[in-house]
């Protein structure tokens, strides 16, 4: 599927057949084919093909049911329960926006990790110790451990007392991802 202009938004169809038809590409489509437009940030929207109303939310919610069915189980029980909880409450107009709002800080959140871990390891010492992980994995797998072994025990007092600093560095730095991630 094509990218499209900014602004542009694909219209689907849902016939009585539960069949999805994308007027774009005068195909049918699949619910699978919807979440992967989702994931490349493609616009549309799913009305029902007799009615003409907007069905989105639905097919969307749809698309999530059976993600979590499916084994990707992104949403805990708990959540859920709190989510449930939260119809019919005064604070329910709320919800949507602060839902919204909390997954936009995420994924910004999420890419700037990204960019900052890149960084981290693109140069300096935590790109040379990569390096020679690998070198000293690749030596392994070949046979040639104790070369490696050889070499690392063989390595200058200076180099030893920094390979030392940066693994406590990269034991703090996993410190802080299980604390994020936990």
């Amino acid at each position: 599927m094509a990218a499209s202009a900014p602004g542009d938004t694909v219209i689907i169809k849902k016939y009585a057949n539960r069949r999805l038809y994308n007027t774009e590409s005068s195909s049918y489509i699949t619910l699978e084919h919807l979440a992967e437009m989702v994931r490349q940030k493609r616009e549309f929207k799913v009305v029902d093909a007799k009615s003409g109303e907007d069905i989105t939310h639905n097919v969307l919610t749809q698309i999530i049911m059976e993600e979590e069915a499916s084994g990707q189980s992104m949403l805990p029980v708990n959540f859920l329960r709190q989510l449930i909880g939260m119809y019919g409450d005064a604070m329910q107009p709320m919800v949507p926006q602060f839902l919204e709002e909390s997954l936009d800080a995420f994924q910004r959140n999420q890419s700037q990790f990204r960019d900052a871990m890149a960084g981290a390891f693109a140069a300096g010492p935590f790109a040379d110790l990569a390096r020679r992980n690998m070198e000293m994995f690749a030596a392994a797998t070949g046979g040639k451990a104790a070369k490696a072994e050889d070499k690392a025990s063989q390595a200058e007092p200076d180099t030893k007392a920094e390979l030392a600093e940066l693994k406590a560095q990269l034991a703090a730095l996993q410190e802080k991802l299980d604390k994020l991630g936990g």
